[in-house]
Formats: structure tokens, C-alpha cells, sequence
């Protein structure tokens, strides 16, 4: 049905998708949902009826939430001072966001929007910012990553700043470590994004930081161009609650205030996001485990399959099969996601590769099972 009122590019566009579904799909009760990069753990249970008191009788449901999430922000300071490796931070560096997605559109309105400039991102990563970046009418630039190392070419990265096709880069999104490959960014990109003029933004998503234990977070000190996203969405535990946090200037943290919409983040999800900061040591307990069985499995993936594994950084593996003759290599992708869907794993196809988040012990075992047959 055709709605003439519709922008063209809203029109033209592809909306993000979780999960791609099948008529040969298993009931979902019999899935292994390892294609979001979730924590494979629910909150303990003891945690769950702590909430649910919140609930019961710490929320009126008739009052709006607190819309400066004070508290939240004080906790969320906190944690990441903790990890900063010596460096500070108070709630003023601190903005909240319904999902990193909602702190990806305020930035991208904050700089961006009405022509003033384009983005720039390093394919095969997170799909979000290009979707978001073309919904508000934004250019985005793309250059490549090595095939072998799937490190930025910094050279291209380099020319489409100095040479701008369109209008002049003001963004530049970067994930650490990527996704969907899992590489953490080297000294080298690390180098040149510090390199950068000061009249452009500089995004590192630290989704998977719980995972790499790697940041850069203390950059945001004295580069006020420097933002720093993470998320509770993953290693803590609450992707159903969706909270994520940046962590820059001040200056740069008030305009972010300024474009987000209010009351954005409901009391139930403000409570969730401080009850496991507050108990984060017993929720992140989990994380080694986590990268125990990252590498077995990819150890025996490498020595069961003819998968070609990359090494990892966050809770998941990259991997892309060997080209059959005569087939371009996306044929032989899909046929590898599909018949893991229907055995029952269910993995992301992305970026020319499969992306398999690391689940449970027993689902990381299935998993295997299910790639020896494919």
C-alpha cells in the first residue's frame, strides 16, 4: 500500500530485525536464542522478588518516573570510575538512554541532523548506526576493515574525512570490541581516533566491555569529544529493560538532555538498572565462565568444523564457512543459518559471517552438536 505522505528514505529503508523467522522454525520453547548477545543467566531469583517489592511498594504506578534519573546516574558513576583504571567521574559525565539505541539518535540529532553533517562507520559493525543515521536523513560514509584482521582501514578512513563526498563527517562510530567480528581495537585505530580534530565526535560502544575488560574511557577526561557508550543490556543482565549509558563531557552530556524525550526510562526499569548495580559483583560473577567456554568453543569448533573462527573479545565468536564451488559464499551462509535454525540453534547471519552468541554450558554443547552436522 503505497502512503504518498511517507519521506522516500523512510520508504526505501529496511528496518532492523531480531530475528528472522521460518515456517520450519522449532516452537520458540525449543530454541537456543544465540543470535542477540545476551547473558545466557536470568537475574537470580532473589533478585526478581527484590523488584518485584520495588513494585509492589516503592512505585506508584500514577506518578511519572524520575526524569533526571539521579540516583541511577550517581550509581552508574560510580561503577564506571571503578573501571576506569584511576580516572573520575561524578553524574554530570553520565546520561541514561531507553536501549544504546535512544543514545545513538540524540547524538546523531545533537550533530548531524538538517545537513550539518554525515557519519562514519567500519563495515562489517553494528547495523544501528547506519539505520538510525538514514531514518533522520543523515549520510553515512562506510569504509572497510581487513579481511584477515578486520581492522578499520584507517587509510580510507583518513581520505573520506579530508575528502568529503557529501557533507563534512562530524560522527565517527566505533564498537569495542566489534561487532559482529569481536575484535578489540588496536593501538594503532586507538591512535588515530585521538588524532582527530576536535570538530568531530568520536563514539566508542563498549557494549562487551564486561567481556574485553578493555576501555577508553578515560579519553573522555580530556577529550571533550569523546563520548563512551555502554550498556546493561548484556554482561548485567537486563536486555528486557533496556538502560544504556554514555559517559561524556559535561557539556556534551547537557546536550544529550536537551534532544532525548522525557521521562524516557520507566521507575520499573530505573529500579531494575540501580538493583543490579548494586549487586553487580554477584551478577558479573558469571562473566568468567562466559569466557571459559568462549574458548572451548571455539577450540573445538576449530577442531570439529570448517568453520574459520576469528578470535574473540566479547561473549560471542565470528565464523565463516569455507566458498563451495561455483557458489557465491552468502549462498552457502544461509544454508548453514538455516539448517542451525531448524536443528534448533538460532545465530546471527550478519556482516558476511555467522555470529554465535556463547550461551549456557549445555546450549554452547547443543550448539556444537548442531554445527557438526551442518
Amino acid at each position: 500500500m503505497s502512503l504518498p505522505f511517507l519521506r522516500s528514505a523512510v520508504v526505501q529503508l529496511a528496518a532492523y530485525t531480531p530475528h528472522v523467522e521460518s515456517e520450519e522454525d522449532p516452537s520458540p520453547a525449543a530454541l537456543d536464542i544465540l543470535d542477540t548477545n545476551e547473558c545466557p543467566y536470568d537475574l537470580p531469583e532473589a533478585l526478581k522478588e527484590k523488584l518485584a517489592w520495588q513494585l509492589r511498594h516503592g512505585i506508584a504506578a500514577n506518578r511519572y518516573p524520575d526524569g533526571g534519573h539521579g540516583a541511577l546516574k550517581d550509581a552508574i558513576a560510580q561503577y564506571v570510575t571503578e573501571t576506569a583504571a584511576g580516572a573520575a567521574f561524578n553524574a554530570d559525565y553520565i546520561s541514561v538512554g531507553n536501549g544504546s539505541d535512544e543514545l545513538i539518535r540524540s547524538l546523531l540529532i545533537a550533530t548531524c541532523i538538517g545537513g550539518e553533517g554525515s557519519v562514519l562507520v567500519a563495515n562489517p559493525t553494528f547495523s544501528m548506526y547506519g539505520i538510525l543515521a538514514r531514518t533522520l536523513g543523515i549520510p553515512v560514509v562506510t569504509v572497510g576493515r581487513s579481511e584477515d584482521t578486520f581492522e578499520v582501514d584507517l587509510a580510507a578512513a583518513q581520505q573520506a574525512i579530508e575528502q568529503p563526498q557529501s557533507a563534512p563527517v562530524r560522527v565517527v562510530f566505533m564498537v569495542h570490541p566489534n561487532s559482529p567480528t569481536g575484535n578489540a581495537l588496536t593501538a594503532a585505530e586507538v591512535d588515530w581516533l585521538e588524532a582527530l580534530p576536535p570538530d568531530i565526535l568520536v563514539v566508542v560502544d563498549e557494549a562487551y566491555f564486561e567481556f574485553s575488560q578493555q576501555t577508553t574511557v578515560a579519553n573522555v577526561l580530556n577529550r571533550p569529544n569523546w563520548v563512551v557508550m555502554r550498556t546493561f543490556s548484556k554482561a548485567l543482565r537486563l536486555a528486557a529493560y533496556r538502560v544504556g549509558y554514555t559517559v561524556a563531557n559535561p557539556a556534551l552530556t547537557q546536550a544529550l538532555e536537551k534532544v532525548r524525550l522525557p521521562y524516557n526510562l520507566p521507575s520499573l526499569t530505573q529500579a531494575a538498572a540501580q538493583l543490579a548495580l548494586a549487586h553487580r559483583q554477584e551478577l558479573l560473577a558469571v562473566v568468567p565462565e562466559i569466557q571459559q567456554q568462549r574458548r572451548e568453543m571455539a577450540s573445538a569448533i576449530a577442531q570439529h568444523t570448517p568453520l574459520r573462527l576469528w578470535p574473540s573479545d566479547a561473549n560471542f565468536l565470528y565464523g565463516r564457512p569455507p566458498a563451495q564451488a561455483g557458489q557465491p559464499i552468502e549462498t552457502e551462509l544461509e544454508r548453514w543459518f538455516n539448517r542451525l535454525r531448524v536443528q534448533g540453534t538460532l545465530v546471527r547471519h550478519t556482516g558476511g559471517g555467522l555470529r554465535i552468541t556463547i550461551g549456557t554450558p549445555a546450549e554452547n554443547q547443543r550448539t556444537l552438536t548442531h554445527l557438526k552436522q551442518v
